[in-house]
């Protein structure tokens, strides 16, 4: 009999390419701020990146078609008033955007599918809570206008963006500075890396850690996790030697990793993108000049170095686009936006196949843009798979949609459904003092808003009129 000696995956072949010049997107400022952070976010319709910006924080956002050199006068999302260090595109809606930044809020903003004249500079709603840098975002991948943060003060905080409220406080559960958080598959759990070297699972709406392992990796340097689709973890960090290590861990025991990978000696933090459809992690290293791709499967050795991608010129940061933004004609099952100091490129991943026939057993139904709940039935306890959708005929971007914030009336001061949160200050009841100091500076803010809005009014009829006087 035969010994079959090469392992059978369908992405052994998996090569990488960068595109060519003129699909780059030229002359923009990456941000120089030291964070390890992606720096870049995209979706299927646009691109943002974190730039360089005088007297507070600021993002550039592209329509992913606008490659070539981006004009130095064009228009920024501005708003914060110290540098932005994460952004993070709603996975139910193409044009709402979250940043975070060093001044302690994070703020939702509404993109146009159309280019702005000018900055925007009006956030939908700005989130305040945290006492210390926000340095992470994260959406809930199922329940709708869920978004997680974590600050410098070591607390995550889940907002409810569509009312403004904070749903659950995580106040006393890192000792330290959070250096990366993950939802699972169905937004149930967190898993959390901490600068006390441990790595949790926690359960946010119980308000329990369900399971931890100090030491995942021996290093000093930071870690990150995340969740692969069966539940397991993936984590990345340093050995005691400062060799780069991948490991797999089963939460159920984790007394030893499934599988531990070393790669080699260097400073940079791994950055992990998991692929949920194809089992496949892409590992970027910040100052890096190469991707590294493994397979991940039920057999051992668990975790199958696939191959690296490998450039001259080292990333600043990473975007990875969600499956439903990639060409299925050309078999890519991933994308990459990788920064240099002065510019954005894109950097495709493909399988090698001769059929120009879709390719069902590379792309099963993937996440689409709809919520499977909303952020009530989540907070109250119930859970939801992502709602999938087919990739055959391609994926085309829903129109415009708009975000409604409703703020809940703050007289109102009903305790909210479902399990009690970790009580904290914020969730004190309001004095009448607060409550009234709290109901004129919303009247101040609005009347500032109204006397803005007329003086542009203003200024567009004063321009009407020169105009008329002009044709005269």
């Amino acid at each position: 009999m035969s010994r079959r000696v090469v392992r059978q995956s369908k992405f052994r072949h998996v090569f990488g390419q960068a595109a060519k010049a003129d699909q780059a997107y030229e002359d923009i400022r990456v941000s120089k701020v030291t964070w390890d952070s992606s720096f870049c976010a995209v979706n299927p319709k646009f691109l943002a990146i974190i730039v360089e910006a005088g007297g507070g924080g600021a993002f550039i956002v592209l329509p992913l078609a606008k490659t070539g050199r981006v004009d130095k006068n064009y228009p920024l999302v501005t708003g914060h008033t110290a540098p932005i260090l994460d952004i993070d595109w709603c996975p139910h809606n193409d044009n709402v955007i979250a940043s975070a930044s060093d001044d302690t809020t994070i703020m939702v903003w509404q993109i146009p599918d159309y280019t702005p004249v000018r900055n925007i500079t009006e956030p939908i709603i700005t989130l305040e809570g945290h006492s210390k840098r926000v340095g992470i975002l994260s959406w809930h991948p199922t329940a709708r206008n869920v978004l997680l943060s974590a600050g410098g003060d070591n607390v995550i905080i889940i907002w409810n963006v569509g009312t403004g409220e904070v749903l659950l406080s995580l106040d006393d559960m890192h000792p330290d500075i959070i250096h990366s958080v993950c939802w699972n598959n169905n937004g149930s759990l967190l898993a959390t890396t901490c600068k006390d070297k441990t790595l949790r699972i926690i359960d946010p709406r119980k308000g329990q850690v369900v399971a931890e392992r100090t030491r995942p990796h021996e290093g000093a340097r930071p870690l990150r996790a995340v969740f692969t689709a069966d539940g397991k973890l993936l984590s990345t960090g340093f050995s005691r030697m400062s060799e780069r290590q991948l490991a797999l861990w089963d939460p159920n025991n984790f007394e030893e990793p499934v599988a531990l990978q070393e790669m080699d000696t260097s400073n940079g933090v791994l950055l992990p993108f998991y692929d949920p459809d194809s089992s496949i992690v892409y590992l970027c290293g910040k100052g890096d000049s190469s991707i590294r791709y493994f397979e991940i499967t039920d057999e051992p050795p668990y975790v199958h170095y696939l191959n690296t991608f490998s450039s001259k010129e080292p990333q600043r940061g990473m975007g990875f686009m969600p499956k439903r933004g990639l060409d299925v004609s050309k078999c890519e099952i991933a994308r990459f936006y990788k920064l240099h100091e002065r510019k954005c490129e894109p950097i495709v991943m493909t399988v090698p196949r001769k059929s120009d026939l879709f390719q069902d057993d590379l792309y099963p139904d993937t996440p689409g843009p709809e919520p499977a709940l909303e952020a009530d039935e989540w907070l109250s306890g119930q859970d939801a798979e992502p709602v999938l959708i087919s990739l055959k005929d391609g994926y085309v971007p829903p129109k415009h949609r708009e975000l409604r914030v409703t703020k809940r009336n703050i007289l109102d001061v009903r305790p909210p459904s479902g399990p009690r949160r970790s009580q904290s200050a914020s969730d004190a009841p309001l004095s009448q003092q607060h409550t009234l100091e709290t109901l004129l500076e919303e009247i101040k803010a609005l009347r500032e808003r109204v006397q803005a809005q007329e003086e542009r009014i203003t200024a567009l009829e004063n321009m009407l009129c020169e105009l008329v006087d002009g044709t005269d």
